[in-house]
């Protein structure tokens, strides 16, 4: 194995989305001279993170007609990089913060600094069920999303029966925010009863645009002829107030019978 690379730095970022280029363009105007590794194909995911998942972005300041997430991060890179940030895209496998100067190893280079700052961010908990991925007859980002935040008020999503799956207080708080958008909310929770706080289930059970279905587990997703999210396939796991359903209503739950899981 060739001997790694030995680089020395005031400042040392690891993470490739919108805190790691905050950090590396004022970093950089300081003339700190950092270096950045964006990671490849960390967790999966692009460099950029989680933004490279989605589509339009319409709540970010500066671009009212709104811009890719693809493109905002090249535009953050290309922000870092204008001002003298260093951009490796490798992926930090080890460190070493025992002492300094600190050390951070890729599998080419050992990197010295005496400054490091982590801003990995997050990767979304997604379900995993029949057309919730990105492959082709998959509907990730072409109507299921992790965020509702983020997508809710997107124009797709507008005046259209909506589904959250979960049990939480993060679940009731994005059921209750897409209220705000939907023409209905279906909440479906696959136990008899919410984990949530009970703040936050009394604002969502006393929400005339919510309706639970209690004891339910998605099974599928349903696509219409544009290659978009048109309903939910939703299994009954166990004894349960809503009746088996024979038809598929546009972007609602249709619901079905199925033996309990152990």
């Amino acid at each position: 194995m060739a001997a790694r690379e030995i680089l020395r730095t005031t400042l040392c970022i690891v993470g490739s989305g919108p805190a790691a280029h905050t950090a590396a363009i004022y970093a950089a105007r300081a003339e700190l001279y950092p270096i950045l590794f964006e990671g490849w194909l960390a967790n999966g995911i692009a460099a950029g993170g989680q933004l490279t998942t989605t589509t339009d972005v319409e709540n970010f300041p500066g671009f009212p007609t709104g811009i890719l997430g693809g493109e905002l991060t090249e535009k953050f890179k290309e922000q870092s990089v204008r001002f003298g940030t260093k951009v490796f895209p490798e992926t930090v496998t080890n460190v070493d913060f025992s002492a300094r100067p600190f050390k951070l190893y890729t599998d080419s280079k050992e990197v010295l600094a005496e400054t490091v700052i982590i801003a990995t961010g997050a990767v979304a908990k997604r379900l995993t069920f029949k057309g919730s991925g990105e492959e082709e007859d998959g509907y990730w980002n072409k109507g299921i999303s992790a965020c509702a935040v983020c997508d809710g008020a997107a124009p797709i999503f507008r005046k259209k029966p909506l589904a959250v799956i979960g049990g939480g207080d993060s679940a009731m708080e994005e059921a209750n925010f897409l209220t705000k958008y939907g023409s209905k909310v279906y909440l479906i929770h696959r136990r008899n009863e919410f984990r949530a706080s009970k703040i936050m289930q009394s604002r969502t059970l006393s929400n005339p645009k919510i309706e639970v279905l209690w004891d339910s587990s998605v099974i599928e997703a349903i696509g219409n002829e544009r290659g978009l999210l048109s309903g939910l396939k939703v299994c009954i796991l166990h004894s349960s107030p809503f009746p088996p359903a024979s038809s598929l209503f546009p972007a609602a739950p249709s619901l079905q019978t199925c033996d309990p899981k152990p």
